[in-house]
């Protein structure tokens, strides 16, 4: 099958086209800066890249940009249609989606009710599946993947918040976490890799980019992870603050004269790496400043220091673990980063060899000292393919008309 996989972030939309036979890419590209004039990247099989500004108005434009582009290939995949379905990654899928789901009005109905626990995520992709349908009609097949699906069997003493219980049953209160796919994907790659037996071991499972998160998984299956009811809570991210004392928020509302909501918002998206380096969101701008600017050091600092705690952390959960992997932006290409999380913790087996990690940037490889107990490796996430894979999967093999 022939899979269109959407990715939608608040001004960006990236896809793939998949041919799920052979887990083959047969196009991809990336949006960004939905809303004014835009920098568009187009990459296909048997065409020359692409690469330029243009006007794109919002995601739907931006939608309609990508699927004509596709078609418009000499050989386009699968002939004038492009594509079989359309797989969109959906960040937040509450209590009642664990598994991959086609898309209909009550779908649509039930991630939209959602908005409100993951506010950066969920809206961009309701805006790609709705693009979807405007450009393509209701003839074509879409299935939505959801991040939180991978964390849904979280044992209740790792999801449970120790909150009124009757209250966190009314309102639906527990760790949901996130970055799903990607841990699915990388767990793989790394049973792949070692030819160990996939679904054995215990894996710490880092994906560090704008948005960060860190999972336990023992046995195939995650027994806690770092993110919580909203992706806001856990390690230090780009924008939002992770894990803090819940009675700020009262406390800034009422200092500040504003309602909760906005103190919410700005731990969202003022807060992080760019909240207290007052520069940038963008590692890379930080670790170049660092040396001249103590906020961008102190940013630097307090992600590695956060990061490296919940490490700590989890091999407590998991009484050890085999392997500790790294993805994500920020995880895939920056050996300082992933140097100075696991600085200090040879105590526990934990040794890079620093050749191998300045080598790794970005690509698979293993990036441990050998000997050392915990191997540690570096594995490029592909969360399209996951994506790809479920959609296949859930809607079965194209009819031979299609």
């Amino acid at each position: 099958m022939l899979v269109l996989v959407l990715n939608c972030g608040s001004s960006s939309v990236k896809f793939q086209v998949i041919d799920t036979e052979g887990d083959w890419s047969l196009a991809r590209g990336l949006i960004e800066k939905i809303g004014g004039q835009s920098i568009v990247t187009l990459h296909g099989e048997g065409r020359s890249p692409y690469e330029a500004a243009e006007a794109v108005s919002d995601h739907e434009a931006a939608v309609r940009r990508v699927i004509e582009w596709i078609r418009a290939a000499p050989s386009p995949p699968g002939g004038a249609g492009g594509f079989d379905a359309v797989g969109h990654r959906v960040v937040h899928g509450g209590a009642r989606f664990v598994e991959p789901t086609v898309i209909d009005d009550d779908v649509v109905r039930a991630i939209e009710e959602l908005e409100d626990l993951a506010p950066l995520h969920n809206a961009p992709s309701l805006a790609g599946i709705r693009a979807c349908q405007a450009v393509l009609g209701s003839e074509m097949p879409m299935v939505a993947v959801f991040d939180t699906a991978f964390h849904a069997a979280l044992p209740e003493y790792a999801h449970r918040y120790a909150i009124s219980y009757e209250l966190a049953l009314r309102h639906g209160i527990r760790r949901f976490g996130f970055h799903g796919t990607s841990y699915r994907y990388v767990i793989a790659r790394y049973h792949g890799l070692t030819g160990t037996p996939s679904g054995r071991g215990a894996i710490i499972a880092l994906h560090l980019g704008n948005g960060c998160s860190v999972a336990a998984v023992r046995d195939g299956a995650p027994i806690d992870t770092s993110m919580g009811f909203t992706p806001l809570e856990g390690l230090v991210m780009g924008t939002r603050s992770g894990d803090l004392d819940p009675a700020i928020i009262g406390y800034l509302a009422r200092k500040e004269g504003v309602p909760a909501a906005e103190v919410e918002r700005w731990l969202n998206e003022c807060s992080g790496l760019l909240g207290v380096s007052g520069r940038s969101r963008d590692m890379r701008d930080l670790l170049e400043h660092q040396g001249v600017e103590a906020r961008a050091r102190l940013a630097v600092e307090i992600f590695c220091y956060r990061a490296r705690k919940y490490v700590g952390a989890y091999l407590a959960a998991l009484g050890g673990a085999e392997a500790i992997l790294f993805s994500g932006g920020i995880g895939e290409r920056s050996p300082e980063i992933r140097a100075r999380i696991c600085s200090g913790m040879e105590w526990c087996g934990l040794r890079l060899d620093p050749a191998r990690n300045a080598a790794a940037a970005p690509r698979e490889a293993r990036i441990s000292a050998d000997g050392a107990r915990i191997e540690v490796f570096v594995i490029p996430t592909n969360e399209e393919l996951i994506i790809a894979r479920d959609t296949a999967a859930r809607l079965g093999p194209p009819s031979p008309s299609g």
